[in-house]
């Protein structure tokens, strides 16, 4: 997976924005926010007694959560 750039974080930001569903576009936002949040203290390395082949498999793992909530908020906008 490639890291987020600023457009498309601004995309899930307009896809979120617009959905109906305001009750799901929380819950979607939450999840995202969580998710990017783990990613982000893992990329930093805040917990430094992880070995190096420890800390980028929890990085990779990391990431595939990050890019599943994305998907999945893609295709509720396809959905809607």
């Amino acid at each position: 997976m490639k890291e987020l750039d600023t457009s498309e974080t601004n995309e899930i930001m307009e896809i979120l924005e617009s959905l109906e569903n305001e009750t799901l576009a929380v819950e979607l936002l939450k999840e995202f926010n969580d998710k990017t949040a783990m990613l982000g203290k893992l990329l930093l390395n805040l917990d430094k007694s992880l070995e190096h082949e420890a800390w980028k498999a929890k990085c990779d793992e990391a990431k595939i959560e990050v890019e599943k909530v994305v998907q999945k908020i893609k295709e509720s906008a396809s959905n809607e």
